[in-house]
């Protein structure tokens, strides 16, 4: 005990300095909005976090514990340095994207990106607290060796056996095990949290536990760090399985039945807020006059898979469908099937290029997008930057098929053009959606007596959204009108947005899928545009396409779809898959989350 007691007595300093750092870190990274608010168990969480350190080292020989020591205190220093700095300059503290962009970064870059960053103003910044806490503890630190010195020449040696010092240590320890053994029950569902989103095994299971009320607080630098090498460990894994596929992918032959193939990507749009299915708002003026015209076919049962973003783009990019033996990363990529065949493929996106504030969300469903070499097989152009509102991506789609027209037509002489378009669409926050001079639709515009009037106007926001939307769509369909296209549309997910007696809108990833759930969040609008040269020149295929607007189906299934457009014979094609196929299955089984049979749930709202 005396042993364990001298120990502690040598630590102390440890658990001081420490326990401020983290205070400190919390506080400087709080964002300055108006319901930001401190984590609710981080005195008691991180008292039990440097407690548990402090023990440790006490119980270790004095040689070994300052070793450690030291290299804890420049872990702990450095991580919460640039979790700082990266709050301060990117507005977001560490995240995996951000760990992702450093691995990628070369030494002249890294040097470029100093010299662009770091400047004498950031000491006196919030980062200036941190730097605080490491001088003081760098000054106690010298002032505490010189009187060691001091006393050494006197020969004057601590006693820690003296009667009253031991008893008031050992009160003192008595308090900090009383005061431990409360803290950690008081945290200790926060602990349960953050091993079991350590312990998952693929990045689709760590981001829908993110998803949940219960998820982990990761309220310390420490943790965002491990949580960011975590994420990246599981991706990794799938790129490598991805990566490993690509020379698995064979193309027999492609008839380029399609020239051009556009499709367009929404993001949380639901269906029943879309005029072209009967919602009494003129939100898709464009669509509705294009249907009526008789070009623009609007399936009428179609879901999506999931209610996640990254997990539909898995699902919508990879040859993997729901029910399927294996992973998504398993399968191979449609983009990378079309290459193979002779496309020339572009992908324009206004949501997943890798930025260092990037959530955890775009990180999951962007991963194998960016990642270099899966980009290199699966695209020939793509945009480099977002863009505020859609009609960025018009833009740079002008840009790209400029250069290709200078190039002297398709780039590498490719006969057909697949162009993926992925939009912001109607994701949160609603209001910055769309340009306030294309806003139509007013909070009096609705009688909606059951909505508050701020739910009300988030309504209008949605509305106006929708309404933005219909002219980005029909501005991509103008692109073509005069080649032979067909330009398909489909949202990610649904999006609940005050339904009939409802005061809610977003998502509900947390809740049982409900039939009132499915109707709102997984039903989607699904339609197919044809240019009048695509209907003259494939008549048959034209009609198969009418024909097939009443058929149940679930956009897992996509690349079936586009392969048949475009003629592509391939081992990987599945003709059961294929909505436009005779052979087609319109019994498989819907499932949502794979959880729940959207078929069996839908009349139950």
């Amino acid at each position: 005990m005396r042993y364990l007691l001298q120990n502690m007595k040598r630590n102390i300093a440890f658990w001081v300095f420490m326990y401020a750092l983290g205070i400190v870190t919390a506080f400087v990274v709080l964002p300055q909005t108006r319901n930001a608010k401190i984590y609710d168990h981080l005195y008691t969480e991180l008292f039990v976090d440097v407690t548990v350190l402090f023990l440790f080292l006490s119980l270790l020989p004095q040689k070994i514990s300052v070793w450690i020591k030291r290299l804890f205190y420049i872990i702990a220093y450095i991580v919460a340095i640039v979790d700082v700095y990266c709050f301060i300059k990117f507005g977001s503290t560490l995240t995996p994207t951000m760990l992702l962009l450093v691995g990628e970064t070369n030494a002249q870059e890294a040097g470029e990106f100093l010299k662009s960053y770091l400047s004498t103003d950031i000491i006196f910044s919030k980062l200036g607290w941190v730097l605080l806490v490491m001088l003081v503890h760098v000054v106690w630190s010298v002032i505490r060796i010189k009187r060691q010195e001091a006393r050494s020449k006197r020969n004057v040696l601590s006693k820690c056996h003296d009667k009253h010092k031991g008893i008031l240590l050992l009160l003192a320890s008595c308090l900090l095990i009383l005061t431990f053994l409360f803290s950690l029950t008081d945290c200790w569902k926060n602990k349960e949290a953050f091993h079991r989103l350590m312990s998952y095994q693929t990045i689709g299971e760590v981001e829908h536990e993110l998803t949940e009320k219960t998820c982990a607080n990761l309220y310390q630098p420490l943790y965002r760090l491990a949580f960011s090498i975590r994420a990246n460990q599981l991706t990794a894994k799938q790129v490598q399985k991805l990566i490993t596929g690509i020379d698995k992918v064979q193309v027999d032959s492609c008839a380029f039945t399609t020239p051009h193939i556009i499709l367009i990507i929404g993001e949380s749009y639901n269906r029943h807020h879309a005029q072209l299915y009967g919602y009494e708002k003129p939100t898709t003026p464009r669509q509705l006059k294009r249907a009526q015209q008789g070009e623009l076919i609007a399936y009428q049962d179609v879901v999506a898979p999931w209610n996640l973003t990254s997990f539909v783009f898995k699902y919508l990019f990879s040859l993997y469908t729901v029910g399927d033996q294996g992973e998504w990363c398993d399968y191979p990529l449609f983009p990378e099937v079309f290459r193979q065949a002779g496309y020339h493929v572009t992908f324009l996106t206004n949501q997943f290029l890798p930025q260092a504030k990037e959530a955890v969300y775009d990180f999951s469903g962007g991963f194998f997008l960016n990642n270099p070499t899966l980009s290199n097989a699966m695209f020939d152009a793509r945009n480099e930057k977002l863009s505020y509102y859609d009609e960025g991506l018009l833009k740079d789609w002008d840009d790209i098929r400029g250069r290709t027209k200078e190039e002297g037509g398709r780039m590498s002489s490719k006969q057909g053009e697949l162009t993926i378009v992925h939009l912001k669409g109607q994701h949160l926050d609603y209001r910055t959606r769309s340009p306030k001079n294309r806003w139509f639709f007013k909070r009096e515009d609705y009688d909606r007596p059951d909505l508050s009037p701020a739910e009300i106007q988030r309504l209008a926001y949605y509305d106006n959204a929708i309404l933005y939307n219909d002219s980005i769509v029909d501005q991509v369909i103008r692109r073509v009108e005069n080649e032979q296209a067909v330009v398909i549309y489909v949202p990610d997910h649904g999006e609940e947005c005050y339904g009939p007696g409802v005061h809610f809108c977003g998502r509900m990833h947390s809740t049982e899928i409900t039939g009132r759930l499915a109707h709102e969040e997984f039903d989607i609008p699904f339609w197919i545009w044809c240019s009048h040269a695509f209907m003259v020149e494939q008549p048959e295929l034209f009609d198969a396409i009418v024909r097939a607007k009443n058929r149940r189906y679930m956009t897992d299934a996509i690349p079936f779809l586009l392969m048949h457009l475009a003629g592509i014979h391939t081992p990987d094609y599945r003709e059961e898959l294929d909505i436009l196929s005779p052979q087609y299955n319109e019994m498989r089984p819907r499932i949502l989350k794979n959880t729940t049979d959207y078929d069996i749930i839908r009349g139950e709202r």
